[in-house]
């Protein structure tokens, strides 16, 4: 007779959501928990309780990062961690973040439930700040603890109301010892809603994330010159708008045609002087585009740069200059396969790819072997309150974590 495979209890994944759903839960179902404010210091405490309910110890860092830790057999070995972030945006959804730290929990009260210890240790993380929706920038600590930011900047960054990070982090209690950050790991795995249509379009079940899309980001100034609007001839103007609007078409002409997964986005414009009785002299804009692959990023940066180069009939100066950028980070070939051969093992529908946001995964990948696992989200929707993913979706993804647990460090 086979061996009935082991699942995580629905039900109870489902209760724990609305339960952590609670600390900040707003009038439209959604939540504000920002990071270290006086909610997100409440769901930490409660975090806290009911990790130390299910016979686990916790300890946080110097960045406020949580650790709650199932002892194993073979305790002095690397752990196996699991985990996301608990703080969210304003208004935003009840998954985001939250469902990537509570499949730890639902993951170590099932092996507690089946009698089965680990053969190395099991954290559970709650990793600071991932949004920067106070304090900027996202991915803090995970990225202090990476090595990608210095923390001497990261505890001076303030919010709206001129705090800092430092002060709100020594005012919250859980600023902790240095000693206690992850150093080391069998490896991280990263449960996550998908916050894009992809999953639900194609009508998958997972999502195999191979990696966090690498991106450039570059500001275009267009200098013209002000004129009167109702006394200047047309051909006699230098309108830096009209220039811009030039530019937006050739560069989503040329970047159309050079590969179906790239995104680009202008995001911010901003005009001078903003009066309509006057020809715009200046426009400000943002281009930033991603693509897991860095020979298509360096295509866009020549299209990019080649603006400056570019003869409109308003003969405006284009100068574009480049605010920013990151690689593509890929994640541990092995965790992937493994979380593949769970998606296989539990008959469910899946594709392999990438991640199109940053999250804490992507920092800790870049010194510990990681992995991430997507579920679908209802429409595409995050960081806002409608965000959805159902609960059945929520429980495939947890049983593919739980399965990938029980291959890698399952007695």
């Amino acid at each position: 007779m086979e061996k009935q495979q082991m699942l995580i209890n629905g039900e109870r994944l489902k209760q724990i959501v609305d339960e952590f759903a609670d600390y900040g839960r707003t009038e439209n179902n959604g939540v504000t928990r920002l990071a270290l404010s006086e909610v997100d210091i409440r769901v930490r405490k409660h975090f806290k309780r009911f990790c130390e309910g299910l016979g686990l110890t916790v300890k946080w860092d110097d960045m406020g990062n949580m650790y709650a830790r199932l002892d194993g057999i073979e305790n002095d070995k690397p752990p196996l961690v699991i985990g996301s972030h608990l703080d969210s945006v304003k208004k935003g959804g009840r998954f985001d973040g939250v469902l990537g730290v509570l499949t730890g929990l639902e993951v170590v009260q099932t092996l507690i439930d089946n009698d089965i210890k680990p053969k190395i240790p099991i954290v559970v993380a709650n990793f600071t700040n991932e949004e920067g929706a106070r304090f900027e920038p996202s991915m803090m600590a995970s990225g202090v603890i990476s090595g990608k930011f210095d923390k001497g900047k990261m505890l001076q960054s303030t919010d709206e109301h001129g705090l800092t990070f430092g002060e709100a982090l020594k005012d919250s209690g859980f600023e902790g010892a240095k000693e206690n950050r992850l150093v080391e790991a069998t490896g991280l795995i990263e449960l996550h809603i998908e916050q894009g249509p992809v999953l639900e379009n194609e009508s998958l079940d997972i999502g195999v994330v191979e990696c966090v899309v690498g991106m450039c980001c570059y500001e275009i100034e267009v200098t013209g010159d002000s004129d009167h609007a109702g006394t200047t001839p047309m051909s006699m103007r230098k309108d830096a708008l009209f220039a811009t609007n030039s530019l937006i078409n050739e560069i989503r002409d040329k970047m159309s045609k050079l590969d179906s997964e790239l995104v680009y986005t202008i995001g911010r414009v901003n005009v001078s002087p903003n009066i309509h009785t006057v020809i715009p002299n200046k426009v400000v804009f943002s281009i930033e585009a991603r693509h897991k692959e860095a020979s298509v990023i360096k295509e866009v940066e020549d299209i990019i740069k080649g603006l400056s180069h570019s003869e409109s009939k308003e003969v405006c100066e284009v100068k574009p200059t480049k605010l920013w950028d990151r690689d593509t980070v890929w994640f541990n070939d092995q965790l992937v396969e493994s979380v593949e051969k769970s998606c296989k093992s539990l008959n469910y529908s899946y594709k392999r790819m990438p991640s199109g946001a940053g999250h804490d995964a992507q920092f800790i990948a870049t010194y510990l072997p990681a992995a991430m696992v997507f579920v679908p989200s209802v429409n595409g929707k995050s960081h806002a309150e409608d965000e959805l993913t159902s609960w059945e979706d929520c429980e495939r993804g947890v049983n593919v974590v739980l399965q990938t647990v029980l291959e890698l460090v399952g007695s």
